[in-house]
C-alpha cells in the first residue's frame, strides 16, 4: 500500500515522533538513512520500514510505502532520505565496569559524539542526567552513526546512582579544568566511572563529591578549553590504553 496523505492517521502518528514527548509516549523514535536504518535492524530495535514508493531495502519486516510529500513532512533534514524507520527505544542492561557519566550536556552533537567515542574505546555503561540532551533528538542520532545501538545507555538521577556505585567499589574520575591531575599521569583501575560536565559549567558541585579525584588534559597556554566531545574522547583514549 503506498501511503499519499498527510491526513493519514498512521503518518500523523510518525510524524508526532518528531517530539520528545510523544516519543516518551510510544517508547519509540525515528531514524533517516539506510546506515542507521540497518543498524537498527542489526540489533533488533527496528519496528517499521519506511520507504520512498520506489526504494527498495532486502530486509524482512513490516514496511510502509509512501511518497516524496510525506518523507519531507517526517525528516527534519532540509533533503529527506528515501528510507528511513520506526524504533523502540533501548532496552536498560546491567552496568559494566567502565562507566561514563554525562552531567548536563548539553549539545546534541556533542552527545553523539561522545558516544561513538565512548564505543571506540570499549565503555561499557553511558549513563545521562537527567538534564542531559534527549538520546532520542534527531541531530544525536545521526552524530552517533548508528552507535547508540552497540552500547549500554541509561538516563538517571545521578545523586542515586552515584550513591550505589560509590558502594560497589568503582573509582570516580571528575573532570576539571583547574586544580586536576594531569591526565598523562593517572592511575588507571580495572573499576571506573568517569563524568564529564556541562560545556559551560563543568560538573556539579553535588556530583563533584562524589569524585575520588578530577582529571585534566594538559595543552598549550594558548588554549584555555577544549570542545567536550574532543576532551571526552582524549580521556577516554587514555582509559583504554
Amino acid at each position: 500500500m503506498l501511503y499519499t496523505s498527510l491526513d493519514n492517521p498512521k503518518i500523523k502518528e510518525i510524524k508526532k515522533l518528531q517530539q520528545k514527548k510523544y516519543r516518551d509516549k510510544e517508547n519509540q523514535f525515528l531514524v533517516e538513512g539506510e546506515h542507521l536504518v540497518l543498524e537498527a535492524y542489526k540489533k533488533g530495535y527496528l519496528e517499521k520500514l519506511i520507504l520512498e514508493k520506489d526504494a527498495t531495502l532486502p530486509i524482512s519486516i513490516d514496511t510502509m510505502y509512501v511518497t516524496r510529500e510525506i518523507l519531507f513532512a517526517l525528516t527534519q533534514l532540509e533533503t529527506p532520505y528515501s528510507i528511513m524507520g520506526v524504533c523502540r527505544k533501548l532496552e536498560e542492561q546491567p552496568i559494566g565496569n567502565r562507566i561514563l557519566i554525562l552531567d548536563g550536556i548539553q549539545d546534541p552533537g556533542n552527545l553523539g559524539t561522545i558516544i561513538r567515542s565512548a564505543v571506540a574505546f570499549h565503555i561499557d555503561t553511558i549513563i545521562l542526567s537527567q538534564d542531559t540532551v534527549d538520546l532520542y533528538n534527531s541531530k544525536v542520532i545521526r552524530s552517533t552513526q548508528g552507535l547508540l545501538f552497540h552500547t549500554n545507555i541509561l538516563r538517571k538521577e545521578l545523586s542515586e546512582i552515584l550513591s550505589l556505585i560509590k558502594k560497589e567499589g568503582y573509582y570516580i574520575y571528575g573532570t576539571r579544568v583547574t586544580y586536576g591531575n594531569q591526565l598523562r599521569n593517572l592511575e588507571k583501575k580495572n573499576k571506573f566511572v568517569i563524568i564529564v560536565g556541562n560545556e559551560g559549567n563543568g560538573l556539579k558541585e553535588e556530583t563533584q563529591n562524589f569524585c575520588d579525584t578530577f582529571l585534566y588534559i594538559g595543552m598549550s597556554e594558548v588554549c584555555e578549553s577544549l570542545n567536550v566531545g574532543v576532551a571526552t574522547s582524549i580521556i577516554l583514549y587514555e582509559l583504554d590504553k
